[in-house]
């Protein structure tokens, strides 16, 4: 059963369902091909040792996203609007601000800016024609700039549910504040913030700690603070294909999440060898596939 929340307006409400059922699958999990990193990492995830050349172009993310199996792109406007009129079937996420990694936090403290407004989506959406399911936004929280990020991306959530979009947050700690304390302190109190701020999906760093048992305990914890809103981990730096298949699958079973948010160890690989990736991913996420079911799925298409 989809939960509508109060915010979606009746006129709106048949386009939010259609939305998060087109993303979901109809299983209230989400397979989130996340590739935002063009702004936030610059050219440093796309060329380079162990990436193959096919990331380097811009369109590699969309013929991976419009050839394989994701349940949406995340991404800035600006990409889609280059590229979305080739790859029309694609359902997107408008990733509403971005930073770089050049300005240290010794520097300054991590603030994320919105480029674009939801009304900018909403506009671009009647225009393109484009499958624009919903709109992104990030949080480091723990920053002393984090009321800014929090009221706007207050204002996000509420206004995509406005428009019938689905609204996802990033979160994360960052700044002097949190250097003393660990992500399984905080990661409880980062998805409670996600549903205090009404989001759909909220998309954190999986928590890490020598005991396996643990980080799925404290996954378990935060799934329970979230509420009704469904956490999504990161994918992180990339790594071997079964291993990543692994966490995916204990994340979701023991740690009770609802999906992924996976970029890099996604589009540095080849068009083809993407494509079968996504579809490995995808069947855990969205057909309860074991990972070993996964990886056998994986080798098949990948010819492995």
């Amino acid at each position: 059963m989809i939960f509508i929340p109060l915010d979606v307006p009746k006129q709106a409400q048949q386009e939010y369902l259609e939305n998060y059922e087109s993303v979901t699958k109809g299983t209230n999990r989400l397979m989130l091909f996340a590739a935002d990193q063009k702004i936030e990492h610059l050219n440093k995830d796309f060329h380079g040792p162990f990436i193959h050349h096919d990331a380097n172009a811009p369109e590699h993310i969309f013929k991976i996203a419009s050839n394989g199996r994701i349940g949406a792109l995340a991404t800035q406007l600006g990409l889609i609007a280059r590229f979305g009129n080739n790859h029309k079937n694609v359902n997107y996420i408008v990733k509403l601000n971005s930073k770089t990694n050049l300005v240290h936090e010794d520097q300054k403290e991590p603030v994320s800016e919105l480029l674009w407004a939801v009304e900018d989506v909403v506009s671009f959406k009647k225009n393109s024609n484009l499958k624009i399911r919903g709109v992104g936004y990030t949080i480091y929280i723990g920053s002393e700039f984090e009321s800014k990020m929090l009221h706007d991306a207050a204002q996000t959530v509420y206004k995509a549910h406005q428009n019938g979009l689905i609204a996802i947050l990033w979160i994360y700690a960052r700044g002097k504040s949190v250097n003393e304390k660990s992500d399984l302190e905080l990661t409880p109190g980062i998805t409670g913030i996600a549903n205090a701020l009404g989001a759909d999906f909220v998309k954190i760093k999986a928590p890490r700690s020598k005991d396996l048992i643990m980080s799925n305990e404290i996954l378990k914890i935060s799934t329970q603070s979230a509420g009704n809103t469904k956490i999504i981990c990161s994918g992180g730096e990339a790594k071997p294909t079964e291993i990543f298949l692994k966490e995916l699958y204990e994340q979701i079973n023991m740690g009770h999440t609802n999906g992924n948010a996976t970029g890099r160890n996604i589009f540095q690989r080849s068009l083809s060898d993407a494509v079968a990736f996504t579809h490995a991913i995808s069947t855990i996420v969205y057909d309860n596939k074991t990972a070993d079911e996964a990886f056998t799925l994986y080798k098949s298409m990948a010819k492995i």
